[in-house]
């Protein structure tokens, strides 16, 4: 492989990579500081990119990207919804709600379960405009979503440092704790939530707007490689403050979309690529276990060889 291959692989890696960051980002704010598994979150992604769609090619490019977060919190709200005023199961509701927007999704595309993009004005097309004489002319695409993750990750440094976000942190926490303390845990969760998919449904529309299309199938799988790149991340910067977790996060998922990207350049076939991500997702997972019982295996090795 040719180093400008290379480079252009890191490159593609690195742009897909921090796309889908903002949808780590969100399982960062619900799974790791709410303590909620979302498993809406493909449909949620899918939401966002077809919403964001449909804006920009009635001729908002920008109003999409706040329509589709919009649209998020309304995905977000219905799931919390569900289960802190409904008592239904935290899984459950994410699954229903799942279920449910794929028939939304196809609704706000117009029936269609393609929307093209192609002659549509996005917020890449207009970037490219914007630094058409510029060094950074070759860079629109990279330099819109390093801003955008940028943005994120500022607020949500920002957030979970507030009253309301160290509530939401306590409630992941301590629920029962957070009850005695005259905080209302609906409302922390809710706001988590609706938070949480505001940033899967930025994450649809940027990719559907770099990509140029849409299609109902966006977001199949997004919860495993959003997971997966979570855990990743954690393995790397998973302790201290809010802001290196989650330049841990953004890292882990630009490793898992390179090693994704790497597969593909080697001519796997496509249906092999499911099997890629799971197991990726099970180093992920099961790496900090065998790290912290490697010293015991090697011993029992060693006493093994002894004999």
């Amino acid at each position: 492989m040719t180093l400008p291959a290379m480079l252009s692989l890191g490159q593609t890696a690195l742009e897909l990579g921090l796309i889908c960051s903002l949808t780590v980002l969100a399982l960062f704010l619900s799974y790791s500081m709410l303590n909620v598994c979302d498993l809406s979150t493909d449909g949620c992604f899918t939401l966002g990119a077809a919403v964001g769609a449909v804006v920009a090619i009635s001729g908002h490019p920008f109003l999409s990207i706040p329509a589709a977060m919009l649209a998020g919190v309304c995905s977000g709200f219905v799931t919390a919804l569900l289960q802190t005023r409904m008592g239904v199961d935290s899984l459950l509701a994410g699954i229903i709600v799942n279920t449910a927007l794929y028939s939304i999704n196809i609704a706000v595309m117009g029936g269609s379960s393609l929307l093209n993009m192609n002659r549509t004005d996005t917020v890449f097309t207009m970037a490219k405009k914007f630094f058409a004489d510029t060094p950074l002319a070759g860079q629109f695409e990279l330099v819109v979503v390093i801003i955008a993750v940028i943005l994120v990750i500022a607020f949500l440094t920002l957030f979970l440092g507030t009253r309301l976000g160290l509530a939401i942190r306590a409630t992941g926490n301590n629920p029962d704790m957070v009850r005695s303390s005259s905080i209302n845990p609906v409302f922390t969760t809710t706001v988590g939530l609706c938070v949480a998919n505001a940033f899967t449904g930025l994450s649809g529309c940027l990719l559907a707007q770099a990509q140029k299309s849409v299609d109902i199938n966006i977001g199949q799988g997004i919860v495993t490689i959003a997971l997966a790149s979570l855990l990743i991340g954690s393995t790397f910067l998973g302790r201290g403050g809010i802001l290196p977790r989650a330049i841990g996060v953004v890292l882990g998922s630009f490793i898992f979309r390179l090693v994704y990207t790497i597969a593909l350049r080697f001519n796997m076939p496509a249906f092999m690529l499911k099997l890629v991500s799971s197991v990726i997702v099970v180093l992920a997972i099961s790496g900090p276990y065998l790290k912290s019982h490697f010293p015991m295996i090697y011993r029992r090795l060693t006493a093994k060889k002894g004999e």
